[in-house]
């Protein structure tokens, strides 16, 4: 038994000392710790759904027996209770998982997110060893001296060759042409439309002819009643 027991303890120490060594220096990444922990949450909730399940059979059997067989009922009862305690546990324990699972992605990302700044930072910085500002400086203004330089060609190109004009004397010729076509157009048209010769009747002619037919009419009317009397 003593040689058996040797063996098993060799074996052990032997088949675990290079592994367990190198784990323990080295640790679980990231990856593999989010792994083992999605794993264990599938685990559990497995675990939850056939405690589930035996509590409603439990549940189905104490109405089954009733007040039939009390005590078949009452452990069936007791059965449920120890379960439910279980799943109750079980799920602080799936909650206490999914937190440090979730904690543990999010250190994960920003790892990630960070070595990445720092890659994009040494890149830029690279870049930057290449640039000499001085230089940078006398290449706008060489930049901006061409773009003058530019400029002033377009302006003599588009500045014509000299040509000075009058612009009153060019005023005034306008003048006397829209002048000139305005006659044309009169002239098209039969010239001025003609004043009518006869006289509009006024305003206060026409109230004195309404005046006067009313009394005419009104003398007529008691004329005419005092026939009748």
């Amino acid at each position: 038994m003593s040689k058996i027991s040797k063996f098993f303890k060799g074996s052990s120490s032997s088949s675990s000392s290079p592994r367990s060594k190198h784990r323990s220096k080295g640790g679980p990444t990231a990856q593999e710790a989010i792994h083992k922990l999605r794993e264990t949450e599938d685990m559990l909730n497995k675990k939850m759904d056939f405690l589930e399940k035996k509590i409603e059979q439990e549940l189905m059997t104490a109405k089954k027996h009733g007040t039939k067989n009390k005590r078949a009922a009452l452990q069936a009862l007791k059965r449920k209770k120890r379960l439910e305690q279980q799943l109750a546990q079980i799920d602080g324990t799936l909650s206490t998982i999914e937190f440090q699972r979730e904690a543990l992605e999010n250190s994960h990302s920003n790892t990630e997110v960070l070595k990445n700044m720092g890659y994009a930072a040494q890149a830029m910085k690279k870049v930057h060893e290449k640039l000499d500002v001085d230089k940078i400086d006398d290449l706008m203004l060489d930049i901006n001296e061409q773009r003058d330089v530019a400029e002033e060609i377009s302006q003599a190109i588009s500045g014509g060759f000299g040509e000075t004009y009058d612009e009153d004397e060019l005023m005034a010729e306008l003048a006397e042409l829209e002048e000139e076509e305005l006659e044309d157009s009169m002239k098209s048209m039969g010239g001025l439309p003609s004043v009518p010769s006869t006289k509009l009747p006024s305003a206060k002619s026409g109230h004195r002819a309404t005046t006067k037919k009313r009394a005419e009419e009104e003398e007529d009317m008691s004329m005419l009643a005092s026939w009748a009397t």
